[in-house]
């Protein structure tokens, strides 16, 4: 029986030694992600609601993952995460103030953001939310304050019912600086329209701006040293409201036609071509977009209800780009 015993302790302490090793090797297994596979198996949220906004219209792509949006006629501002699909409100703006496009100054992280029908535009601090400086562009009434795009040296507004662009520099520190205006000349100075410039983007070096021109459904570039403009041919966009730019890839949010055209634009910006059609049947008359990556997040207007709007909900559509 001793005997016995002795001899097959090493042959059970063997089997026991296979079977964990085994069990060790089948967990691994199991728990490792294929090849390519990334460990988050959550899929992306399809809409982010922006709790208790009364209207919404522009967004920005903060630093990370991080979006800014905005309640377009209380001019309250909403901060989310992409990937964690959720918004909250960020900024309890002050009686009076507007919010339509808005752009993130991501190395002093500033937040600026465009007045609207109010003629003003506001620089927010994108940590604490406290009001950094604002501007009285032009007269409420007679100036639509609309969209904003930063360069190296500042931040350029759009104006959808002036021929002209205003400039607020940024010093080395951060620090915004005086106004200025700068009055355009060619076909984006056109304003005939009840919607005239409306999105504006900067191309890398800053050299050139690109804005859309609602009335028109046309895109035009713009020297900012001089103000002249000229047509990116090949390019038709209706209703064409925000737009995003990265490198020679645009994206041109179209409000009452209910997508988003991608567009190929030349390597002189003269001309494109619309490459893909975004549609959603989740759109409600969008109005701006900010990309994250391979992802598009669009704002819902819902102007189809009336303006000011009278839907119950506001939210962000999140699409493919």
């Amino acid at each position: 029986m001793t005997d016995t015993t002795a001899r097959t302790r090493p042959l059970v302490a063997r089997i026991r030694w296979a079977a964990v090793a085994l069990l060790t090797v089948a967990g691994t297994t199991t728990l490792a992600p294929p090849a390519g596979a990334h460990p988050s198996t959550a899929p992306r949220p399809t809409t982010i609601v922006l709790p208790g906004a009364t209207s919404a219209e522009g967004i920005a792509h903060g630093r990370g993952s991080t979006f800014f949006a905005g309640d377009l006629f209380a001019g309250d501002i909403y901060r989310g995460d992409i990937r964690r699909g959720k918004a909250e409100l960020f900024i309890d703006a002050p009686a009076g103030r507007q919010a339509t496009g808005m752009a993130v100054e991501c190395q002093h992280n500033l937040l600026f953001v465009a007045g609207g029908f109010t003629g003003q535009a506001y620089v927010y601090d994108a940590d604490t939310g406290t009001t950094v400086a604002s501007y009285q562009f032009g007269t409420a009434g007679s100036s639509i304050v609309n969209d904003v795009a930063l360069t190296r040296d500042g931040a350029w507004f759009t104006d959808s019912l002036q021929p002209r662009l205003y400039f607020v520099p940024l010093d080395a520190y951060g620090r915004p600086g005086t106004s200025s205006v700068l009055e355009l000349s060619g076909p984006a100075a056109d304003t005939s329209g009840q919607f005239n410039l409306n999105g504006i983007r900067a191309t890398h070096d800053g050299r050139t701006l690109i804005v859309s021109h609602s009335g028109k459904g046309e895109l035009y570039t713009i020297d900012p040293a001089t103000g002249a403009s000229a047509t990116i041919a090949g390019v038709s966009v209706p209703n064409v409201d925000g737009i995003e730019l990265d490198g020679h890839r645009l994206w041109a949010v179209q409000n009452f036609s209910n997508q988003v055209s991608r567009v190929r634009l030349s390597g002189d910006l003269t001309s494109g071509v619309v490459e893909k059609t975004i549609t959603s049947p989740l759109f409600e008359v969008p109005t701006a977009a900010a990309r994250f990556g391979g992802t598009l997040a669009v704002v819902n207007a819902k102007f189809d209800t009336g303006v000011p709007p009278t839907a119950t909900q506001y939210e962000i559509v999140l699409v493919d780009a």
